[in-house]
């Protein structure tokens, strides 16, 4: 789990908020539960960094309020038009007992150890998130989808994934597909059109006629028959 520091501010105007942004902090806020919402200042630097790691969206933070711990899930950022850094961030408090409807990735592992990719196969996949419904103090970071053993036809479904303890897809009443091992396609050459065939046929054997060398021996007999000639 990922760890962040924060403060409490007390910003209430556009001007503070655009200070605070200039001085390297982002502000943001969290909400949930029966605890009134706080305003808070982050790092910018730290804030970046957790974004650009995998699944920002989808993992519990741990957040140190001065000093004050608590679990935070964030929901939504904003970022500058312009500069595409993040300037402002909404966190959700985690609190035990609610539930939470989340898109988590999907991972594919042991490509290698798969028959049907081995063999020119292609995975294709369908859905890289699925939509769960999780309890806030169990949810899952990604969803693993093993492909050892798999042949060229196998359709992965959502039931091929084991789900933690209480967690559900949001889409009930089918099972529905995940991704598939499809079959490899191979790309024909255009075959050449009959007349064009034709024509290439015909020009290869008038070429040939034309450029027919003499026959063995018969530059030869020319040449002896000339000093006779000569001789009458």
């Amino acid at each position: 789990m990922s760890t962040i520091q924060a403060t409490i501010r007390n910003t209430k105007t556009k001007g503070q908020v655009n200070l605070l942004r200039q001085n390297g902090q982002v502000p943001g806020i969290i909400y949930g539960g029966e605890n009134p919402n706080e305003k808070i200042s982050l790092s910018k630097k730290e804030v970046t960094s957790l974004i650009n790691k995998d699944n920002f969206l989808s993992n519990v933070i741990s957040m140190n309020i001065d000093g004050n711990e608590q679990k935070v899930l964030p929901r939504e950022i904003t970022f500058d038009t312009v500069t595409d850094e993040p300037i402002h961030v909404d966190f959700l408090r985690i609190v035990k007992g609610a539930k939470i409807i989340l898109e988590i990735p999907v991972r594919f592992i042991n490509h290698e150890l798969s028959p049907g990719l081995k063999r020119g196969g292609v995975l294709n996949i369908v859905r890289r998130k699925v939509e769960l419904r999780c309890p806030t103090e169990n949810i899952p970071t990604e969803l693993v989808v093993d492909l050892e053993g798999l042949e060229i036809g196998a359709s992965i479904k959502i039931s091929f994934i084991k789900l933690p303890e209480n967690v559900t897809p949001t889409i009930q009443g089918r099972d529905f597909v995940i991704a598939t091992v499809a079959a490899p396609t191979v790309v024909k050459e255009p075959e050449k059109p009959a007349e064009a065939t034709e024509e290439a046929s015909a020009e290869g054997e008038t070429k040939a006629e034309g450029d027919k060398p003499p026959a063995e021996g018969e530059d030869k007999a020319k040449e002896e028959a000339k000093p006779a000639a000569e001789k009458k």
